[in-house]
């Protein structure tokens, strides 16, 4: 039999009193959740996109969906809501500019307008954005209809009122020192104890007044991003943040799929900048690139520990993002992003992909545009003998690139032009024909969207062949210009910067130092764009048409304009 013990009562009564006066101590707070819709390089894409996206199909064979449209987006994005109590929906810039007709046509009010019916709350600062001009940016936050550009505003809107999101700009400083809009927003979710702050850092790449026209940027002071990032970090931890987004409008390429978080074969300028980063950030959202990837930065730097993310183009795909805030610690101990392909669901879909039906508000809105827009966009205005394909890479030349060469070099003749030269980063899409060889104004708006005219200079041979080896110097990135018909350059990259244009002609003549020639380019080139400073030296000028108005009398002048051929820009090898 085992033996017990007893305590006396007295103590036994001792014990029982400590105990009813002992204070259980109250349950930590349970985590809150915020899910995230991240977005990028929307760029106007109100309908959905001509070309398709490539995705996983069924037993993983690739197959091909249609995607993206502002309707499918804003059904995606309610998904991505619906999942959990607290959400935000934050992009990373080029929300606006280089966009279709149907947005661009109407000054991108329209994609302003969508955004505020998808339910946007943050959007940092692209290059695009500017593409217009700070001024008509602040215009598309605060709203009016006062004329900063070339077309009128508020052509289907008369009381058009602006972005009800907030634009944000760490690195974008006014002559004043303050910035064009606020560096930061704060977002409180949840009550009492499970309250939680989620705190937003915009901005853009450093080198947007080399993307951008000039005078558009007058006065803007562009900082480094990551030194603007720790600063808002530092004002953000101190209002008492608990969690760190940084949406950032510069971006990474990968070598894997848009859902592989192993960041295999990164690249890109974004790198340097996250080494530098606050390791408190918990979260980047990223775009510019227009490629779609989810990195966990810990892969590459252990001391950061944040998710990389980046939606692609036009919003063909969403970041489903979930950050996991522990309210006692006020960190964040878990997160996970995964991008989503923003299909347009059209009956054929197969079980193992999703799919989405348009939002009716904002596909009754999109559909008041696209009305508007529909005259303009469908005017015949002539024929090409066959589809010019995309522009490529910035150093191909193509068919497309010689092609408005040759029709700003026709539109500029009566000032004096013997060159014309185009940027082919500025070629924003193919342009395919109907089977008759019909192209219309929407077909030429889409490849040139920025409404640009024509100006022409007089340079010297010694400044226009310092002009032609900025192409290739170690300034930025190597770009090609598209030539007008007689004008052929031939290059050589082995050789060292400076020295790299082998020849110039023109008419089968070389360039001679001494002469003065007559040389036509865009208005985004004449003011010094693409880092092609060289272009501000020119003298004598002449302000012509807009680019698109050139293009149309070009193709009306015969019946059938035939693509001129490549061998104009040569590369030796």
């Amino acid at each position: 039999m085992s033996r017990q013990s007893f305590a006396p009562l007295s103590a036994l009564a001792a014990i029982l009193s400590l105990g009813a006066c002992t204070t259980v101590p109250a349950a930590p707070p349970e985590p809150v959740t915020v899910r995230i819709a991240g977005l990028n390089d929307f760029h106007g894409n109100l309908e959905p996109i001509r070309r398709q996206q490539t995705v996983p199909g069924a037993n993983g064979v690739p197959k091909q969906v249609r995607v993206a449209g502002a309707a499918h987006l804003a059904s995606a994005v309610a998904a991505v809501r619906a999942k959990g109590e607290h959400s935000l929906v934050i992009a990373a810039g080029d929300l606006i500019g280089g966009s279709p007709l149907v947005s661009s046509y109407f000054l991108d009010e329209p994609a302003i307008g969508a955004m505020n019916r998808i339910g946007l709350d943050f959007n940092a600062v692209g290059n695009h954005e500017f593409d217009r001009g700070w001024r008509e940016l602040k215009r598309m936050q605060d709203g009016g209809c006062e004329k900063l550009s070339l077309r009128e505003p508020c052509a289907v809107e008369p009381d058009f009122s602006g972005a009800r999101f907030r634009f944000l700009a760490a690195n974008v400083a006014m002559p004043d020192g303050t910035t064009l809009f606020p560096a930061f927003g704060m977002r409180e979710f949840g009550t009492g104890k499970r309250a939680v702050n989620v705190g937003v850092i915009g901005l853009t790449l450093k080198e947007t007044p080399t993307l951008v026209t000039p005078s558009g940027v007058e006065g803007l002071t562009f900082g480094d991003e990551a030194r603007a990032i720790n600063q808002a970090v530092d004002a953000l931890v101190a209002q008492g943040a608990d969690a760190l987004v940084v949406a950032i409008h510069q971006g990474l390429y990968t070598e894997v799929g848009y859902n592989d978080k192993s960041c295999g074969g990164v690249s890109g300028p974004l790198i340097d900048i996250l080494r530098e980063v606050d390791p408190r950030v918990d979260l980047v959202i990223s775009g510019h690139t227009h490629r779609a990837y989810v990195c966990d930065f810990a892969k590459i730097d252990p001391a950061r520990t944040f998710l990389v993310t980046s939606a692609g183009y036009g919003g063909s795909y969403l970041t489903d993002i979930a950050l996991t805030i522990d309210p006692a610690r006020s960190d964040v101990i878990a997160k996970s992003a995964d991008n989503v392909v923003v299909q347009v669901a059209d009956g054929s879909e197969v079980a193992d992909f999703g799919a989405f039906l348009p939002n009716g508000e904002v596909s009754d809105y999109v559909a008041r545009y696209v009305a508007a827009a529909e005259d303009a966009a469908s005017r015949p205005v002539g024929r090409i003998s066959g589809p010019a394909p995309d522009p490529g890479p910035a150093t191909e030349e193509t068919q497309l690139g010689n092609l408005i060469a040759d029709a700003q070099l026709f539109g500029t003749r009566a000032a004096g032009a013997e060159i014309a030269l185009m940027n082919n980063s500025g070629i924003r899409v193919a342009l395919t024909p109907s089977a008759d060889g019909t192209v219309t104004y929407g077909d030429i708006y889409a490849v040139q969207p920025f409404g640009n005219t024509l100006v022409t200079k007089t340079f010297t041979g010694a400044q226009l062949v310092a002009l032609l080896e900025q192409q290739f110097d170690d300034d930025g990135f190597v770009q090609t210009f598209s030539t007008s018909e007689g004008f052929n350059i031939a290059y050589d990259m082995r050789r060292p910067a400076g020295s790299r244009l082998v020849s110039a002609t023109l008419q089968g003549k070389p360039i001679d130092p001494a002469r003065t020639y007559r040389v036509t380019m865009n208005s985004f080139l004449a003011a010094g764009g693409d880092s092609f400073t060289v272009f501000t030296q020119g003298t004598e000028t002449v302000i012509g048409a807009v680019d698109l108005d050139a293009m149309e009398e070009y193709l009306r002048a015969v019946d059938v304009r035939q693509l001129p051929p490549l061998g104009r820009v040569r590369e030796i090898r």
